[in-house]
């Protein structure tokens, strides 16, 4: 149960140090990340031994008064759910049957601070959307070169006086990433380590003067797949590609 307990003060912390002080009254972030957590466990399907199948579909519903407070912050908020949803998941060795998709939908029927969540598996792609989370804000990354810096021309701009003014780049390729140094004054550290030039990992951290940049990777649904809407049924099986089909 401590395991738990520390995996839920974490959920905590990081939303509310990203969102929480926007709102002084009502539903609270934090509160989403729980129900989230509670439909996940609830609703987890034993397939086999090893294999633990989970929603990866939600719908949040809240009063129309939380909603609108929750969609004035953007996708920056389903961005965050989506990843917390994803290490929640693999901390329980949990699997999912394709993207995560989360929607924040209003219910006249709630009253303001209570919010419900509505879940199924559905069979369909995953899209794999890296980012950079820099100082509470978040950049997705597109394919190809992407500058990080204190000068304007960077594409992602840091205010630190310890960044040259083009430090560093991220390169995506579209299923991995690259970090190289550009020959910055200060020099660049990843995991605490200086380097040069490194593959970057999943929740990697690069370090820029004062800057701490995390590199993240969440499992989002294919907005082109076809499959949305498409229930799984418990008995089904993995397939090679990593995703569920009917067991033979």
């Amino acid at each position: 149960m401590g395991l738990l307990d520390n995996f839920e003060k974490g959920l905590e912390r990081a939303v509310n140090g990203a969102f929480a002080k926007t709102f002084r009254s009502g539903l609270q972030p934090v509160e989403i990340t729980a129900a989230l957590k509670r439909e996940i466990d609830t609703k987890a399907a034993v397939v086999s031994r090893d294999r633990v199948l989970v929603p990866n579909r939600f719908a949040v519903r809240m009063s129309p008064a939380d909603h609108e407070r929750m969609s004035s912050l953007g996708p920056a908020l389903i961005d965050e759910l989506v990843d917390l949803v994803q290490k929640h998941a693999a901390s329980q060795r949990f699997q999912f049957a394709g993207g995560i998709r989360i929607e924040l939908q209003a219910d006249t029927s709630l009253s303001e601070g209570m919010v419900q969540v509505d879940s199924q598996n559905v069979k369909g792609r995953v899209a794999w959307t890296p980012v950079l989370d820099v100082d509470g804000r978040r950049y997705p990354l597109l394919k190809g070169r992407t500058v990080i810096g204190r000068g304007s021309e960077a594409d992602v701009t840091l205010d630190d006086a310890g960044a040259s003014r083009r430090h560093v780049e991220v390169q995506w390729d579209g299923q991995r990433a690259r970090l190289r140094d550009l020959g910055s004054t200060n020099g660049t550290q990843l995991n605490g380590a200086p380097v040069k030039e490194a593959v970057l990992e999943p929740d990697s951290v690069i370090s820029i003067g004062r800057s701490r940049i995390v590199f993240r990777v969440l499992a989002q649904a294919d907005p082109s797949d076809t499959a949305v809407g498409r229930r799984v049924d418990p008995g089904q099986r993995r397939d090679a590609g990593g995703f569920w089909g009917p067991a033979e």
